[in-house]
């Protein structure tokens, strides 16, 4: 499966089986196994050694704690269909964690906004002061 135009996930490292779906699906529902689990190992692949770290750290449910994701495709009612939405599931996810994100640099404020900041807790202290008690 070509993921960009230097990274190939071989099918040999790709795992798919075939599953009964939830769901409706009317008197079929019962006897076809048209939804797909897609199993991927992401510590056993070809990725690049940075791509395997983002994808590892990703905060997603379908990463187990062994390193495999694990995608269940039932969207559609064919096997086939399943087939390859599962497929572009995990060419996004893989696509994604290829992007290195740039690191947020800590800037400081400019004097014109500390300076406007200021002005506004000024006036608003002085908008407060006014609300006391009003003596006779």
């Amino acid at each position: 499966m070509q993921v960009s135009s230097t990274i190939i996930i071989p099918d040999s490292e790709i795992d798919l089986s075939a599953i009964r779906a939830q769901g409706a699906g009317g008197q079929n529902v019962n006897k076809v196994s048209s939804a797909i689990h897609l199993r991927f190992d992401i510590n056993a692949s070809s990725l690049p050694v940075a791509c395997k770290q983002r994808l590892l750290q990703l905060r997603d449910q379908r990463i187990s704690k062994e390193g495999v994701l694990i995608i269940k495709a039932q969207r559609f009612r064919t096997q086939e269909k399943n087939r390859d939405d599962a497929l572009l599931r995990l060419r996004a996810l893989v696509a994604a964690a290829l992007v290195q994100k740039k690191a947020r640099r800590a800037s400081k404020p400019t004097r014109s906004s500390q300076k406007k900041r200021m002005d506004g807790k000024t006036r608003d202290g002085r908008t407060k002061a006014l609300r006391g008690k009003v003596f006779d």
